[in-house]
C-alpha cells in the first residue's frame, strides 16, 4: 500500500516505536526521568528524535558540533555518546538552573569532557567563534532556543559548519500553528525561516514531521 502522508501515531504506537528502537544509555534514560516532572518539561527533545539526531551525527562522522538551547541536557547527553572519544559538543544556553539538572547526567555516563557548556546569549557565543577562526568547522549544529532568534542563528551556523556538515532546527511546525495565520512573533519568525529555508540554494533541504518538526538543512 502507498502511503501518500505521515502516519498518525497515538500513544499506543507510539510506545511501540520505542519498545522497538529506542536505545538509551542508562544516563539518558535517568535524565528524561529526571526532567519528567519539570515544569518546562515540553522543552525536551523526544527520545526518539534523539536518538534519529545521534545517528545522523555517526553518518556525518560528526566530531565538532553545535547546540543552541540545551534547556536539561538530553540533547547535548545524546550527540555527545554519538561522538567519537576526541568529539566536542559546544552547548549554548543562558540558564544555569535547567543545565545543572543534566550535568551530572553528562559525567554518569562518561562524557561530560566532550560537552562545552557557555552560559551567555548564543549569538555572543556564535559571534565570538566565528571571530577567533571557527567558520566552517564544525559538523553538526542543532538549534532548539528561542524562536524569534532562529534566523540569526542559522546564519551564523551556516558560516560555523562545513560544506556538507548538516543544520537541525527543532519545533519547526510548531504545534501545527505555522500553518496557520501567526498570532505571535514566536510563530511568525518559524514561518519566515520556513519560507525562506524553501528557497534557500545554500543548502539541501527536509522538513520532516518528527517531534514538533525537525527540519535538516544540509550545507551545500
Amino acid at each position: 500500500m502507498m502511503s501518500l502522508r505521515t502516519l498518525p501515531i497515538d500513544d499506543r504506537l507510539f510506545q511501540y516505536v520505542l519498545d522497538h528502537s529506542l536505545r538509551e544509555h542508562p544516563a539518558q534514560k535517568a535524565l528524561r526521568e529526571a526532567t519528567r516532572d519539570h515544569p518546562q518539561a515540553g522543552m525536551q527533545i523526544a527520545p526518539d528524535q534523539g536518538q534519529f539526531m545521534g545517528l545522523l551525527v555517526k553518518m556525518l562522522g560528526a566530531r565538532r558540533t553545535i547546540e543552541i538551547g540545551t534547556f536539561t541536557g538530553y540533547s547535548a547527553l545524546t550527540v555527545a555518546l554519538a561522538l567519537p572519544a576526541d568529539g566536542h559538543v559546544l552547548a549554548c544556553d543562558i540558564n544555569d538552573a535547567y543545565t545543572g539538572i543534566g550535568r551530572p547526567f553528562w559525567s554518569q555516563a562518561g562524557v561530560d569532557h566532550k560537552i562545552e557548556l557557555v552560559l551567555a546569549p548564543a549569538l555572543q557565543t556564535l559571534e565570538a567563534r566565528l571571530s577567533a577562526g571557527e567558520a566552517g568547522s564544525y559538523d553538526f549544529a542543532f538549534i532548539d532556543a528561542d524562536k524569534v532568534n532562529y534566523p540569526h542563528y542559522y546564519e551564523r551556523c551556516l558560516d560555523l559548519v562545513r560544506a556538507g556538515g548538516l543544520i537541525a532546527f527543532d519545533n519547526m511546525l510548531w504545534g501545527g500553528a505555522v500553518a496557520h495565520p501567526a498570532k505571535d512573533a514566536d510563530t511568525a519568525a518559524l514561518q519566515a525561516l520556513n519560507a525562506k529555508l524553501h528557497h534557500d540554494v545554500r543548502v539541501d533541504l527536509a522538513l520532516l514531521t518528527v517531534g514538533d518538526g525537525l527540519t535538516l538543512a544540509r550545507k551545500r
